[in-house]
C-alpha cells in the first residue's frame, strides 16, 4: 500500500483529519518521567496509545529527538507505531533539503532507518534534492509551500514569472510539485493554518493532492477557516496537525497526562469534523 492509499484509508477508518505531532520537550514532561533514560519513548508511547483512534497520522519531529540524543528512542517509537497501529501513516517531520548523494542518505534515514511512510522536505534546492525520495515509490514526499511561521513571507511571497504573469514563490512551488514533480503520485504539500487564503490558493493549484497543515493549537490557526479552505470535495484531503496543544494539555498531571491529551485530541478532532459537516462534508 502506498502512502497516499494508506492516508486515504486512515481518513475513512478514523473519520478524522487530525494529525498529532510528537514534539517531546523533556522540560514539559510530567514530573514522574523526568530523568528516566527512556522518558521520551515512554511519553510518546502514552500519547500514541491515547490518541490512536482519533487521528489520521502521527508526525514525530526529528529535531526534538536528535537534540536530546534520543535517536534510538525515535527508532523505538516509530517501530511501535508501525507494529501496534500499522494502519496509521507515520510522517517524519525532518524538512530535509540537500542534493545528490547526501539526499540519498537522508532518504535512507527516513525510509529505512525510521521506516516512515512519508517525510517533509524543503524544495529550495530544486528537483534533484527531492528526486531521491521519489525512488521509494510507496513512500510520500511532503513538500513545503507556505509555512505557518511569519518569517516564511521573507521568501515565499517573492514574485516569480510564470506563464506571463507574476505569482508568489509558494504558488510556483505548488505548480512545480503538481505538474512536474509528482510523477508517481506520491507527493503532498505543507501549507500553514495561519494562512487560510494561501491554503485555498494552493488547493486550487494542486487539486486533490493531500495537504499537511500545521499551525492550529499553539500557533493560533483558525480551524473553521482551515477546513473551509483546504478540504477536498469529499471532505478530506488534509492532515491538520496539532502538537503542543495536545501533548501538553495535561502538563502537571503526572500519570494522567495521556488521558488529558486524549481529551484535547478528541475536542480538536470533533471541532474539525463539525466544520466539515457544516460545509456539507461527510
Amino acid at each position: 500500500m502506498t502512502f497516499i492509499e494508506k492516508l486515504s484509508a486512515a481518513w475513512e477508518k478514523s473519520n478524522s483529519l487530525l494529525c498529532v505531532g510528537l514534539d517531546p520537550d523533556m522540560n514539559r514532561f510530567p514530573e514522574y518521567l523526568r530523568g528516566k533514560p527512556d522518558s521520551i519513548y515512554t511519553f510518546c508511547r502514552g500519547i500514541v496509545d491515547a490518541t490512536a483512534d482519533l487521528v489520521c497520522a502521527f508526525k514525530p519531529q526529528i529535531a526534538y529527538f536528535h537534540a536530546a540524543r534520543a535517536e534510538e528512542q525515535l527508532e523505538a517509537i516509530c517501530a511501535y507505531i508501525r507494529e501496534q497501529y500499522p494502519d496509521i501513516p507515520l510522517i517524519l517531520d525532518a524538512k530535509r533539503g540537500d542534493i545528490g548523494a547526501t539526499a540519498q542518505q537522508y532518504a535512507r534515514e527516513a525510509f529505512e532507518r525510521y521506516n516512515a511512510d512519508a517525510v517533509t522536505l524543503s524544495p529550495y534546492m530544486g528537483f534533484d534534492s527531492i528526486e531521491p525520495y521519489l525512488e521509494y515509490r510507496e513512500r510520500g514526499a511532503i513538500i513545503l509551500a507556505r509555512t505557518s511561521n511569519p518569517g516564511g513571507s521573507d521568501l515565499q511571497f517573492l514574485k516569480v514569472s510564470e506563464s506571463g504573469k507574476d505569482i508568489p514563490l509558494y504558488q510556483h512551488v505548488a505548480h512545480l510539485v503538481a505538474e512536474k514533480w509528482n510523477v508517481h503520485g506520491q507527493c503532498a504539500m505543507v501549507v500553514g493554518a495561519t494562512f487560510p487564503h494561501e491554503i485555498a490558493e494552493v488547493r486550487t493549484i494542486i487539486g486533490n493532492m493531500p495537504l499537511l497543515i500545521p499551525g492550529i493549537g499553539a500557533q493560533g490557526g483558525n480551524v473553521e477557516a482551515t477546513v473551509s479552505a483546504g478540504k477536498t470535495a469529499d471532505g478530506t484531503g488534509m492532515m491538520i496537525n496539532s502538537s503542543r496543544a495536545i501533548l501538553y494539555a495535561g502538563i502537571g498531571e503526572n500519570e494522567n497526562y495521556a488521558a488529558i491529551s486524549r481529551r484535547a485530541a478528541m475536542m480538536t478532532r470533533d471541532e474539525i469534523n463539525r466544520y466539515r459537516q457544516e460545509s456539507g462534508s461527510d
